[in-house]
């Protein structure tokens, strides 16, 4: 399965809104997972089975909570029994499928 989750503290003391501290320790908690994951500017993806990414995303969570007395935490999950490697794997389809959509459907017509 495939987990994207963004996790952020509120009501801290934070007062310029910045959560840079807080995501870094969550994302501390991913890297030292072992883990196959990912992460952007808006959210972490990990790839494990189901009690994995939820241990992961647990602790991330609690990692988080240090920094605030509330927290915001916002999961996606793509469930696919069977599947591996769908954290690159789908990137490549994405690409694959790009890369075809470029091509000019007639090469001769050139």
């Amino acid at each position: 399965m495939l987990v994207a989750f963004s996790v952020a503290p509120s009501g801290g003391e934070n007062t310029d809104g910045s959560v840079h501290d807080a995501v870094a320790a969550a994302v501390a908690v991913v890297r030292g997972s072992g883990l196959p994951h990912r992460t952007d500017a808006m959210f972490t993806t990990i790839e494990g089975d189901w009690d994995e990414c939820f241990e992961v995303v647990r602790r991330a969570t609690d990692a988080v909570a240090v920094f605030g007395s509330r927290i915001s935490l916002v999961l996606k999950a793509d469930i696919r029994p069977g599947y591996t490697g769908e954290l690159t794997g789908k990137l490549e389809r994405l690409e694959a499928a790009l890369s075809a959509a470029e091509e000019p459907e007639h090469a001769d017509d050139q």
